[in-house]
């Protein structure tokens, strides 16, 4: 006999009551997150391969290639090092005339070389960068400059092995002949004043003394006899280079001859022996050599460039004030006045240290280059040497 009394229908339970479904929903809500959320959470490059920058796939930068995964770091190439090249010093050679070849400064070429030889240190009280001898390999690096602020370490140069050597045979046994140049460039607004001091010496010492005053750069050219062995011109030599930042000095021979007369042992004879004499009081006359009455051939030219001279100075603008004005030769008003007329961007103006009314031509001729627009520079500035 059935009850007929209907039993109560059990609950249905429903899916998500299920302990493992519940765990499977609560890991894929996890795994969903991670994806959504956390690259956010995280810096857009963060740490690449062994620790370089990283960043999103195809995406590129500095040392950064684009590929499909994570991107990679490529080292670039490395440009080479400046190299040390070896000069071997020659008759006649300068630091001036080695650093313009080679495109630095003397300076820097002291620098380098102060190790080997201590008279090339500019930290020395023995500095002296005038003074080169025949045969010393200078080490330097063509085309840089050094910084005067971080020279190098007094130590010799790079050992003759790890650098190229320019030796005897890789150079001309002979200089070329000395380049004649009676002015400079025409599109410049400056102009050299040079002045030539031998045989008359009155007032050489004035005439320095108001260009020192003035500021006004100059150049000057002594004969050796007249620059070392009279009071008046070595005293005017002295005051003179105490303002190496005003002067050049330029080579004028011993004693004034015609160079056209003499044989190329001769020519080198009165530069040498002028250039010997005037090192320690002006230093160096190289690369300037102004020939005697202007007189000059292309005999002369070789000589002058086989002792070690490179520029053989002449002029576009000669004041003749060597002559007396009984014999013709100009007031100050004619200088100024020949100046105004001739004088253009890179004359080259003639003068004497002991001109007749030089000394009162002068502020006249510094007020015709003020009308002329042109700045007084030394020869160095003018040709950059």
């Amino acid at each position: 006999m059935t009850d007929p009394t209907p039993r109560p229908r059990a609950a249905r339970r429903s899916p998500l009551e299920s302990p493992f479904l519940a765990v499977a929903l609560a890991l894929a809500v996890l795994a969903i997150a991670a994806v959504l959320i956390l690259p956010g959470l995280l810096p857009p490059n963060g740490p690449g391969p062994s620790g370089s920058p990283g960043g999103s796939p195809g995406t590129t930068g500095p040392g950064l290639t684009e590929s499909p995964g994570a991107p990679s770091f490529v080292r670039p190439t490395p440009s080479p090092a400046p190299t040390f090249t070896t000069y071997v010093v020659r008759v006649g050679d300068s630091l001036n005339s080695i650093a313009t070849a080679y495109r630095t400064t003397a300076r820097s070429i002291a620098w380098w070389n102060r190790g080997t030889y201590p008279s090339l240190d500019p930290e020395s009280e023995g500095y002296d960068p005038n003074h080169l001898e025949v045969g010393w390999a200078l080490v330097f690096i063509p085309g840089q400059v050094v910084d005067d602020t971080n020279p190098p370490t007094p130590s010799p140069g790079p050992s003759a092995t790890s650098v190229p050597t320019i030796g005897p045979s890789a150079v001309p046994t002979t200089a070329p002949p000395a380049t004649v140049i009676s002015h400079g460039p025409r599109t410049v607004k400056n102009i050299a004043l040079s002045f030539d001091m031998g045989g008359r010496l009155d007032p050489a010492l004035d005439i320095i003394g108001w260009l020192i005053d003035h500021e006004v750069h100059a150049t000057l050219f002594p004969t050796g006899k007249s620059g070392t062995q009279t009071a008046q011109g070595l005293a005017a030599m002295e005051l003179a280079a105490t303002r190496p930042d005003l002067f050049d000095f330029g080579n004028h021979s011993w004693d004034h001859p015609d160079f056209k007369a003499l044989t190329g042992a001769q020519m080198a004879d009165q530069l040498t022996r002028t250039e010997t004499a005037l090192l320690p009081v002006v230093g160096s006359t190289k690369p300037w050599f102004r020939p005697p009455f202007g007189s000059w051939d292309t005999a002369v030219r070789a000589g002058v460039g086989a002792a070690g001279w490179q520029f053989m100075v002449t002029w576009d603008v000669d004041m003749i004030d060597w002559r007396p004005l009984v014999d013709g030769g100009p007031t100050a008003a004619d200088m100024k006045a020949k100046l105004l007329a001739k004088g253009q961007g890179g004359s080259i103006v003639l003068m004497h240290l002991g001109g007749y009314n030089t000394l009162q031509a002068l502020p006249g001729i510094l007020a015709a280059c003020q009308t002329l627009g042109l700045q007084p520079v030394t020869l160095s500035e003018m040709f950059g040497q």
